[in-house]
């Protein structure tokens, strides 16, 4: 079976409060993006990861595809080893959440291919076990996130009449750092509330939390959203903690080229 894992973007991410578990209540929008990795599970006589494309760093079993398939195993000895081959085209460690795509992909996709009958609910049980981001992977629509980001409420948001601009600066940005500098705050506007306005209204009201602390640890980044809004971006933006950044555009009004030493990727 071979599965093509999405990126996601953040329409605003607050940090509302630390919890007593150490995890960070959240309110955001995930929206679902066309940039995608390339997942092939191929049932084998043992189990084995291979990855192409970008590098990714680590102990290989610690990828988030293997992941997955140990933690159906627990619950379904049966299942028989695979084959797992990644091609990585997501960048990697940028807000995107390719890995927490690739998990939940990874699940999906043992799910058709072994017929193991798992609900929507259920693959969502077991993907925020994989990690926060996860289970929006298994919706795969725009959704209002809370909790850790795993509490999710599909909402009615169609943004294809807009074009839309990824920037990445190819710097990582610790989480863990990220959420130290940032001073949680619930006495906001909910974001379901702003997003119900025009896109062009988001400007003034839509922000990420985490843009405060990435611009404190990186400075040079605020020149992204600054050239994006430019070069006309209706709401430009950071995505989860970075430190890729997105601006939405009328369709006639995309820019061709940015002048940024960062890649950048149009989805028209």
């Amino acid at each position: 079976m071979v599965l093509f894992p999405n990126c996601k973007i953040n329409l605003g991410l607050y940090v509302l409060y630390k919890r007593a578990d150490g995890y960070h209540d959240l309110s955001t929008v995930f929206y679902p993006l066309p940039v995608k990795d390339v997942l092939e599970i191929i049932r084998s006589d043992t189990n084995q990861f291979t990855a192409y494309g970008i590098p990714i760093p680590g102990d290989p079993t610690a990828n988030l595809c293997e992941k997955a398939y140990q933690l159906l195993r627990k619950d379904f000895p049966t299942l028989p080893p695979v084959h797992i081959h990644l091609y990585k085209n997501i960048p990697i460690g940028a807000g995107l959440g390719g890995g927490s795509a690739d998990g939940a992909f990874t699940l999906l996709g043992l799910n058709s291919t072994f017929q193991l009958g798992l609900s929507p609910d259920q693959l969502i049980d077991y993907a925020a076990q994989l990690g926060s981001d996860c289970p929006f992977f298994i919706l795969n629509k725009p959704c209002l996130g809370g909790g850790r980001g795993e509490q999710l409420q599909p909402i009615t948001l169609d943004l294809s009449a807009y074009s839309f601009v990824l920037v990445n600066p190819g710097i990582h940005i610790s989480t863990a750092q990220a959420f130290s500098l940032c001073t949680p705050d619930d006495a906001i506007l909910p974001i379901e509330d702003i997003i119900s306005q025009p896109v062009h209204t988001w400007k003034e009201q839509l922000h990420n939390d985490f843009e405060f602390p990435v611009f404190q640890l990186h400075p040079e980044l605020r020149e992204i959203k600054t050239t994006l809004y430019a070069h006309g971006a209706l709401y430009a933006s950071l995505t989860g903690s970075g430190s890729s950044f997105y601006g939405i555009f009328e369709k006639h009004n995309t820019p061709t080229t940015l002048p940024l030493s960062w890649n950048y990727r149009i989805l028209p």
